[in-house]
């Protein structure tokens, strides 16, 4: 049986003729790993959502969301806690990501994806995934969480560190990024502010528990990372997706009104998260496995995305897929709060990119990170070539 936890096993794409046969053969099954780390593997799509949806049954707040057990930064986090700890959390931020909310920073998003475009056109050849796609996301919640200038690049690497360097550097970048959101809670512990960080402490405060300066600090390390990091790896594996079929770069081109759904095949066809983790809170029974009480349970995205019994043709890239019930965003009380401005940023990410550039090619090799977690990109040189305007 393949290690599903070797970062070498994703190192050319996504194993797709494994996961397909494992789906067939074992949906559900026991994963060896190191001492102490062997899980339940769920493959299927309607596997992955029965486990998301039951927290009683499968927990976060066991160990997580990750195979490794929470540290002590996550805890109290949005991602390693169970209804109603959860719902209040989650309630304290949701009303900054809604559609109202996203409207008042569609322009300002629509401005800086074509300033980004207008330096991709000057410079002519770029690292895309340096000078690209993890611009509009970094500049996007630095500005909703009204970060001084002074201190955005420091929290960028300390966000880079928590996804994509070694234990203990990891952790090390946690504790800081935690601590700079407790620093930023005691200085708008007034919430007078517009910005995401006053929103938040407000929302709280309204709902009648105000968050305590350690609960912020563990909320703005999840933002500040996952704001970044997902929307980037969709971006960056996005424009590969592209690249390899031009045909579909011209025909979004032509007809952007296909790009809501494209973003949303995007999202299945390149799965930036894996999977997430969930630890088993009472026994129970899955596909006619004995889960015990205590075990680790891991529900692969990337397998449900490519489910045969719900997605026809599922290695086709398919800007026109509808309905397209994709759970790269999670299920249940884990979907993804940022959804939404996702989805907006990478909508006018790609409407820029394909309005300012008749074509993009590769200028090298492109250059993957090593990971069994994220589909995520270290390195894409490009060369653009710009439409006649």
């Amino acid at each position: 049986m393949a290690d599903l936890t070797d970062a070498a096993l994703y190192a050319q794409g996504l194993p797709h003729a494994l996961l397909a046969r494992l789906r067939r053969e074992s949906p559900v099954f026991w994963h060896e790993a190191k001492p102490d780390e062997g899980f339940w593997a769920v493959l299927r799509h309607d596997d992955v959502m029965a486990v998301s949806r039951d927290h009683e049954t499968f927990s976060v707040a066991l160990g997580g969301v990750f195979l490794a057990d929470q540290p002590p930064a996550m805890v109290g986090s949005l991602l390693t806690t169970d209804p109603p700890e959860h719902t209040r959390l989650r309630r304290a931020v949701q009303d900054a990501f809604t559609n109202r909310a996203l409207a008042e920073i569609e322009g300002w998003l629509q401005e800086r994806a074509a300033a980004l475009m207008d330096a991709a056109a000057r410079r002519g050849r770029l690292d895309f995934v340096r000078e690209l796609a993890a611009e509009l996301p970094l500049q996007t919640i630095n500005q909703m969480m009204a970060i001084p200038e002074a201190d955005r690049g420091r929290l960028l690497e300390l966000g880079d560190a928590v996804i994509r360097a070694p234990a203990g550097e990891t952790q090390r970048a946690m504790s800081e990024l935690g601590a700079y959101g407790y620093q930023l809670a005691q200085q708008r512990a007034d919430a007078s502010g517009r910005d995401l960080v006053s929103q938040i402490l407000r929302a709280a405060q309204s709902g009648g528990r105000p968050l305590v300066a350690e609960e912020f600090a563990a909320l703005f390390m999840q933002i500040a990372v996952a704001a970044n990091e997902t929307t980037r790896s969709l971006l960056s594996a996005g424009l590969l997706t592209l690249l390899e079929r031009p045909e579909r770069y011209a025909a979004l081109r032509a007809e952007p009104a296909l790009l809501p759904g494209a973003v949303e095949e995007l999202l299945r066809f390149t799965t930036p998260i894996y999977h997430f983790r969930r630890t088993a809170a009472r026994d129970a029974v899955l596909r006619g496995q004995q889960i015990r009480a205590g075990q680790r349970v891991l529900v692969f995205y990337i397998s449900a995305n490519f489910d045969e019994r719900v997605f026809q043709d599922p290695l086709r890239f398919d800007p026109r897929r509808a309905p397209n019930p994709h759970l790269s965003f999670g299920f249940g009380e884990h979907f993804c709060l940022g959804a939404r401005l996702a989805r907006m940023e990478a909508r006018i990410f790609l409407a820029a990119l394909l309005q300012r550039f008749e074509r993009v090619e590769l200028d090298g090799e492109p250059q993957r990170l090593p990971s069994n977690l994220t589909n995520s990109w270290l390195s894409i040189p490009i060369r653009v070539h710009e439409a006649a305007r």
